[in-house]
């Protein structure tokens, strides 16, 4: 594998995951499906630059350069940025803010020094203090399938509106990258079925083939390399 990456959980209540990875040489990348937003610093060639990623509903495959170094914050499901919202960042419509030096990038008109793997989660509170950053509590208890004082359309659109995707992909897309990592450790693939809640192998196939970009063969074997997945529950 020529991406190597390198992750921690986190106690910020807007943030899911904080990875790093650094590229050893350029080559193709299945780019798997997350629920998921992230801000990701890239250093490459002497350049610095903050992109915002949206949720994916598909894998898709990518070119990664050689010598890339990467620093990522991953936001919990249900926080957004009020003036780049996941809906309209998902699959791949990514947004590079400008530079301001090299040091740093605008946002909302002011300078924003990069964070580092190390600072993610003051960046992340500087943003909420800024009120850039929002959480809406609805997304959580409708993930949970609680009851709701809203309608049922109303709670939908609220989800969209935080999330970027409905319930039912993300919790389609957190079951393939559950089921991923159990065949990657060894798991055997009918038992993957069964832990991951699948109807059956076919079922399982169809799901990780769209969602991963491979069959639960091909990732058992490592095929070829994806991008940054880590352990998780099925729910």
């Amino acid at each position: 594998m020529f991406i190597v990456f390198d992750d921690r959980p986190s106690d910020s209540p807007f943030v899911e995951r904080v990875w790093t990875s650094y590229s050893e040489r350029a080559g193709e990348f299945l780019s798997v499906a997350s629920p998921h937003w992230e801000m990701v610093v890239t250093r490459l060639r002497g350049q610095v630059y903050m992109t915002v990623r949206g949720p994916e509903t598909r894998a898709t495959l990518a070119e990664c350069p050689a010598d890339g170094e990467w620093v990522g914050i991953r936001f919990k499901f249900g926080t957004f940025l009020p003036q780049l919202l996941p809906a309209a960042l998902g699959d791949r419509k990514d947004v590079t803010l400008p530079a301001a030096t090299t040091r740093s990038f605008w946002l909302n008109g002011s300078a924003w020094e990069f964070p580092r793997f190390e600072n993610a989660e003051t960046f992340v509170a500087r943003l909420a203090q800024k009120r850039l950053l929002a959480h809406d509590a609805v997304v959580d208890g409708w993930l949970r399938n609680e009851p709701q004082a809203l309608s049922r359309r109303s709670a939908q659109r609220r989800v969209l509106r935080a999330g970027g995707v409905t319930r039912a992909a993300f919790w389609s897309i957190a079951r393939a990258r559950f089921a991923t990592s159990l065949l990657r450790d060894g798991v055997p693939i009918l038992d993957v079925v069964h832990r991951a809640g699948y109807y059956d192998q076919p079922h399982l196939c169809r799901s990780l083939s769209r969602l991963i970009g491979q069959t639960p063969a091909e990732i058992a074997r490592g095929a070829q390399q994806l991008s940054f997945l880590y352990k998780t529950a099925a729910d």
